[in-house]
């Protein structure tokens, strides 16, 4: 399936037209940022990565009854999806206290959250992604309340199952950021990506981070080999056989 039109190029990954309508092309690049992208650098194999990373996790959130855009992943860095209108949210699930919600409010670092908790954000970068409330998300008209009741249902059922996935590999999920969309049925599905890039990522023993918040803390020469650990603890030998990364 070959790429035809670009329709949309954002910070890490360029999303093409294809043959079928009902599809899209979504190539992951090799660029990491942070700070809204006001710090850049290229770093070998991270589009790979995190295809590869996150093809096994929708496949994993698939066989728990979760249906994403995901259709296949004929190279290393390239997705073939569903075609969505993602919606202009991101949903945030917090099992720990730490980073943002640390800074704002008074959670001391490490606190774990029982109940998780679920924050949604406006998915735009004139505005900085600032937090939504349901009235704020109506009131702009890009869902409705049953949308947003499904979104949270759906980012809890996520969570329950990447909890127990990740779990087994020794990892713990701290917290992670997951964007969602409707298809031509007007069905919510998860689309975008789950990777290191969108997941905070502990390791059990240590607790040493093994995802993108090495690059916000200027450790780059870290970040490739924790997104390598991750990969190499949560696929299968003939998975390793079969990308060789």
């Amino acid at each position: 399936m070959e790429k035809k039109e670009l329709i949309n190029s954002g910070k890490v990954k360029s999303v093409y037209s294809c043959e079928d309508d009902d599809k899209v092309i979504i190539e992951f690049r090799d660029d990491m940022t942070a700070g809204d992208g006001a710090r850049k650098e290229v770093m070998d194999n991270k589009g790979s990565l995190n295809a590869i990373i996150s093809t096994k996790i929708f496949r994993v959130l698939e066989e728990n009854g979760i249906k994403t855009q995901l259709v296949d992943l004929p190279e290393k860095n390239v997705m073939v999806a569903k075609k969505l209108e993602m919606i202009p949210i991101e949903v945030i699930v917090r099992n720990i206290a730490t980073g943002s919600l640390v800074r704002k409010y008074p959670f001391e670092d490490g606190t774990p959250l029982d109940p998780p908790l679920v924050q949604m954000d406006f998915k735009d970068d004139e505005y900085h992604d600032p937090m939504l409330n349901d009235s704020i998300a109506k009131a702009l008209k890009i869902a409705t309340q049953e949308d947003l009741d499904k979104l949270k249902e759906l980012a809890l059922k996520v969570n329950e199952a990447l909890k127990e996935f990740f779990d087994k590999a020794g990892i713990i999920l701290v917290d992670f950021k997951i964007e969602f969309g409707k298809d031509a049925d007007g069905e919510i599905i998860l689309g975008d990506e789950i990777s290191p890039d969108s997941c905070r990522l502990w390791d059990k023993e240590t607790l040493d981070m093994l995802d993108k918040e090495l690059f916000r803390k200027g450790k780059d020469n870290e970040v490739i080999d924790a997104y390598i650990e991750v990969y190499n603890r949560i696929m299968t030998d003939e998975e390793k056989e079969k990308y060789d990364m």
